[in-house]
């Protein structure tokens, strides 16, 4: 078993996915808000996708955290590292669950993966596929510091457009 670690920023805690965690991301995997990501998903599909966000910390020894409040533990959606087979290196992911849009709470928790993929993994680059119909996306990789850099094709989503994360030393 792998000891996934808890990250605090200001507002925020990336933690481990937990039971309690599953009826908010079964919801979000469930809407439109997820066409994006190849759903709308059933709820025993979204059962297995959640399941693979502790997996992918076995396999790689990284991977996405519940973002939750933390005042209330409330899950707000999902953050990491996500680099799975056929993605041509390791993306920086984000996904917010309804009502979670709007606040800034993808940028702190995003910026808070970054600096773990950068600092304690060691990583020196990143990107972050992101699909040109989804243009709030696109605006957060911007606000991140992330450029454009072509298409990559990914298995089951077709030519997705790439946007590169500085680097450790560009953001010094």
């Amino acid at each position: 078993m792998i000891d996934i670690p808890v990250i605090d920023t200001a507002r925020l805690r990336l933690r481990a996915p937990a039971a309690r965690d599953f009826d908010a991301y079964a919801a979000f995997r469930g809407s439109d808000r997820a066409r994006l990501l190849g759903g709308p998903f059933t709820r025993e599909q979204a059962f297995t996708q959640f399941s693979g966000l502790i997996g992918h910390w076995v396999m790689r020894g990284f991977g996405r955290w519940i973002v939750a409040d933390k005042a209330s533990d409330a899950p707000l959606g999902v953050v990491g590292i996500l680099y799975p087979e056929g993605w041509p290196e390791p993306e920086l992911a984000w996904s917010l669950f309804d009502g979670a849009e709007g606040r800034g709470i993808a940028q702190e928790a995003a910026a808070a993966a970054r600096d773990h993929a950068y600092g304690p993994l060691g990583m020196t680059t990143l990107i972050s596929l992101v699909s040109s119909d989804n243009p709030r996306s696109e605006a957060l990789a911007r606000r991140l510091g992330a450029r454009p850099e072509g298409s990559t094709d990914i298995p089951g989503h077709g030519a997705t457009p790439v946007w590169r994360h500085p680097s450790p030393g560009e953001m010094s």
